[in-house]
């Protein structure tokens, strides 16, 4: 869950029973349904912590017609999206929160003047240097112009080579990415091995778009037409505020060959079949398996001249990306190079470069009327460069042990109803539950924070140099994965920082990673009752758990290795309900004639559906065979389901919408609240009927695990 969404990366559970139709083995009846209370319980006055927010509801609306408008319709008919957002949302809110702790952490140290050398310094300079708009101003482009010098200098097929070499950058995790994309032509993952997990690999990737899809390049789609020409013009005005003349037809040609990088491009769908990324090549072999890029020149600079293997995750468009830096004209490619050097580092450069840049990617791209204020950005800034070191103050300050140990009991409650599911399972068979469980046994989970801190003691921060600040963070971060090539991987390592408002799933580690700043109501509140937490973090708990058994998790075994560990019948019966799963998403529609795509979102529904179950399962549990207390009129039930729906709750710009379904493997809050609807006990809980739009006959209800 990448920023707003959870994992995948970004990025299913094993449960009580699994239905996927009716030709599949049925549960018991009762199998999934809430356990009978042996007496009323009494009701709660409000004060004991409901955890809902009950003015949100809107009670006009039947449950079983649509859960989410239910559960946040006042709020969602009251709520204005700030203008320099391109949505708002509980992800938000609890961003916010984390957002101010940051600020005041930052801008105390600004105060404290700490000594240099230390992290604490790094901190305040980095971000004070961000700050310094006057002297941003007065700079001009000469901070970038070594680079633009570097660009001009290309004067043949091997230069042109070795500077895509030189500026290959750490790129996310493939597996986890939110809105994948990068403008640099290829990216590079180090992860452990797919067949080898017991030592770190490196991963190519494709990249070299500056819109977030290859869709937005080939959509027929007339809003996608209108980014495209909105695109060019940005193209255009960028090179002519950099001074460069025929800006025009510069743009031209740089988004030309923009469409022949986005129809090489493999798709999202495909880059998430990790059978089709599991192809290491030999490094003295890219050379015949993709001619084109001068690869000796290219490994040389990108100092990886001296591995012996690299995996290329999508071979075809490494082939085709290759074959363009060929056959594209070198002026061209030139073109394109200084295009995207300006623009990837237009908020470090004066206004006029920043405004443009926030004119497309803001406005255009997500509907956002205002750019954040510069504060925020310079805070966000410092946090990717320095996260970890943010990070040791934010927990110190913000995350008690209390919370701690609290989340961690509910993890461990609901990997117990995971394991105890796995054997009430009446379709599986014994050999794939045993290796089921072992992978569950062994899931490393972090809570709050990382045992170990990243060192940036090597990273050179000044006060006045924001670009250059931006420019060695980004080779630190570069260098940092280039160390860990043939070393053995660090289970333990996490992929997000202390301070980040989401969780993640890493199926290569067999890991999971819940961060402090997640950690807060209205996900987790320590003064609510466990309905609402087991409903809303709960079920987020969970969802990261489903994800080491959904569509691509169940791919690895317990020690990350890519690994069939499941029967022909027992794949085939999981195949059989993921299809369900994937015709009830593509029948949602997001926009006007723009539908969810149910194979793109696959992964991240199973985990919705399996988490949910797996959460509600755990929280009667937690009751240790006591009847939930009513509060404000709420039974248990009532509050866990609505705490989940409101978890999801999500106020989306057209643009941002349409960004989110063209590109991204989350499905939108509004239909990950309807996840509700194939959990039995929902129906019994709110009365749903035969009838009413959200009903699913007991039989047509999807239960992957």
């Amino acid at each position: 869950m990448h920023t707003r969404s959870l994992r995948r990366a970004p990025l299913a559970l094993a449960l009580l029973c699994a239905v996927a139709g009716a030709s599949l083995t049925a549960c018991k009846p009762g199998d999934d349904a809430a356990p009978k209370a042996a007496a009323a319980p009494a009701s709660v006055p409000a004060a004991a912590g409901v955890g809902i927010d009950l003015a949100g509801i809107d009670k006009s609306v039947q449950p079983g017609d649509d859960f989410y408008a239910y559960a946040n319709g006042t709020w969602q008919k009251t709520t204005e999206i700030p203008a320099d957002r391109a949505s708002t949302g509980v992800f938000y809110t609890v961003f916010e929160k984390a957002e101010k702790r940051l600020a005041d952490l930052v801008q105390s140290l600004q105060k404290q003047q700490p000594a240099p050398g230390t992290d604490a310094r790094r901190i305040a300079d980095y971000y004070a240097a961000y700050m310094d708009e006057a002297g941003i101003e007065a700079r001009g482009l000469a901070p970038l112009q070594p680079t633009l010098d570097a660009v001009a200098a290309i004067n043949d097929g091997k230069a042109l080579s070795a500077y895509l070499g030189s500026t290959l950058r750490a790129d996310v995790d493939p597996i986890n990415a939110t809105n994948y994309y990068t403008e640099n032509l290829l990216g590079l993952f180090v992860a452990a091995g797919l067949d080898a997990p017991e030592k770190n690999v490196g991963y190519l990737l494709q990249g070299g778009l500056g819109m977030p899809d290859r869709e937005y390049y080939l959509s027929a789609d007339k809003d996608m037409a209108k980014t495209r020409d909105a695109y060019k013009a940005y193209i255009a005005a960028l090179l002519k505020q950099a001074g460069d003349t025929d800006a025009e037809k510069k743009a031209q040609a740089i988004f030309d060959l923009e469409m022949k990088i986005a129809k090489a491009q493999a798709s999202v769908v495909d880059t998430q079949d990790i059978h089709k990324a599991n192809n290491p090549w030999p490094t003295a072999e890219f050379a015949a398996r993709a001619p084109g890029i001068d690869w000796p020149a290219f490994f040389e600079a990108a100092q990886l001249a001296g591995q012996p293997t690299l995996v290329a995750w999508q071979p075809d468009a490494i082939k085709k990306l290759s074959a363009l830096v060929a056959s594209q004209p070198l002026q061209t490619w030139k073109d394109y190079l200084r295009f995207h050097a300006i623009s990837h580092n237009a908020s470090l450069l004066p206004k006029a470069y920043a405004d443009l840049r926030f004119g497309f990617y803001g406005t255009q791209l997500s509907g956002a009327t205002q750019q954040r204020d510069r504060w925020k950005r310079a805070l966000a800034a410092t946090d990717g460069a320095l996260g970890d070191a943010i990070g040791q103050l934010y927990v110190k300050q913000y995350f008690p042990a209390t919370s701690k140990a609290r989340v961690e009991a509910m993890v461990s409650n609901i990997l117990a109803a995971f394991r105890d599911g796995v054997d009430q399972l009446a379709w599986m068979s014994p050999a794939t539950k045993t290796l089921a469980k072992q992978k569950a046994e062994t899931m490393k989970v972090g809570v709050g924070y990382p045992d170990t801190w990243r060192d940036y003691s090597a990273l050179e921060v000044k006060a006045d140099d924001p670009l250059g600040n931006a420019l060695r963070a980004a080779k630190a971060e570069y260098a940092h994965q280039l160390a860990k090539l043939g070393k053995t991987p660090d289970r333990g390592e996490w992929w997000m920082t202390p301070q980040t408002v989401n969780a993640v799933n890493l199926p290569l580690q067999n890991a999971m990673n819940f961060p402090a700043a997640i950690l807060e109501a209205p996900f987790f509140d320590p003064a609510a009752d466990d309905a609402a937490n087991y409903g809303a973090i709960g079920a987020v708990i969970g969802h990261e758990i489903s994800h080491g058994f959904d569509n691509l998790g169940a791919e690895f075994d317990a020690q990350g290795r890519l690994h069939n560990w499941w029967t022909p019948e027992d794949a085939a019966h999981f195949k059989a309900a993921s299809e369900r799963l994937v015709k009830q998403y593509d029948a949602y529609e997001a926009l006007p004639g723009l539908h969810i795509n149910g194979q793109q979102t696959l992964g991240e529904n199973i985990a919705d559906v399996a988490g949910l179950q797996a959460a509600y399962v755990a929280y009667h549990k937690a009751l240790g065979g006591k009847p939930a207390p009513v509060i404000d009129g709420l039974t248990g039930d009532q509050r866990f389901f609505l705490a989940f729906a409101q978890a999801w709750r999500e106020k989306q710009r057209d643009a941002a919408l349409r960004a989110q379904v063209v590109g991204n493997e989350h499905a939108p809050g509004q239909w990950r609240a309807l996840t509700v609807r194939n959990i039995d006990a929902w129906y019994q809980t709110f009365g749903v009927k035969d009838g009413q739009k959200l009903y699913l006959a007991p039989e047509a209800r999807v239960k992957i695990w």
